[in-house]
């Protein structure tokens, strides 16, 4: 009998997270407050449901698919997307992003999956908070050499330049349509 009751429970467990979607799978609930930093926030959900359903299911094809020679492959495009989703994160963690360090080499999974996670972060950070926008500054370092910019300025570029990369950068047509069913 104990057997039974087991096997049943890992059933009934199984399925219950097999039902779960992950984040991003749909765009969150809006905010029930306007603000600045929701207000950002949901952008930033935006660009991770785009993120989401840009990259889902690419293959090793996709990856490598590159419009020209001299335009990036879609997972150097993904590589630079999460470069970008960093200073997001970064920013609004008031941290620096330090130049000069080697980047580690992600396999496609771990790159998604690392993007998604700064994202997630980057919105439920905006969303918690009650800090002004004026205090996430974007702040570089590189050497001795420290520049800060405002809040302004990250969104004119990490967040827009990634937006447009996720729309017309070099994923292939079929995984603009798979986006574009669930928008």
């Amino acid at each position: 009998m104990k057997i039974i009751f087991i096997v049943l429970s890992l059933a009934i467990t199984s399925n219950t997270l097999a039902q779960q979607k992950p984040y991003y799978y749909t765009i969150p609930d809006t905010p029930t407050t306007y603000t600045a930093a929701t207000v950002a926030a949901r952008l930033v959900d935006g660009l991770g449901f785009r993120y989401f359903w840009a990259t889902e299911g690419l293959t090793e094809k996709d990856l490598n698919y590159k419009p020209s020679a001299e335009a990036r492959t879609t997972l150097e495009t993904l590589e630079h997307i999460n470069g970008l989703v960093e200073i997001l994160a970064n920013s609004v963690s008031k941290k620096s992003t330090v130049f000069g360090n080697t980047a580690e080499k992600l396999s496609f999974a771990q790159l998604r999956d690392k993007t998604l996670k700064n994202i997630q972060a980057a919105s439920e950070l905006l969303k918690k908070s009650d800090a002004k926008l004026e205090d996430f500054d974007m702040i570089f370092e590189r050497a001795s050499n420290k520049t800060e910019y405002p809040f302004w300025n990250l969104i004119n570029g990490p967040i827009s330049d990634a937006l447009w990369r996720e729309g017309t950068g070099s994923c292939s047509q079929s995984r603009l349509k798979n986006f574009e069913r669930r928008f």
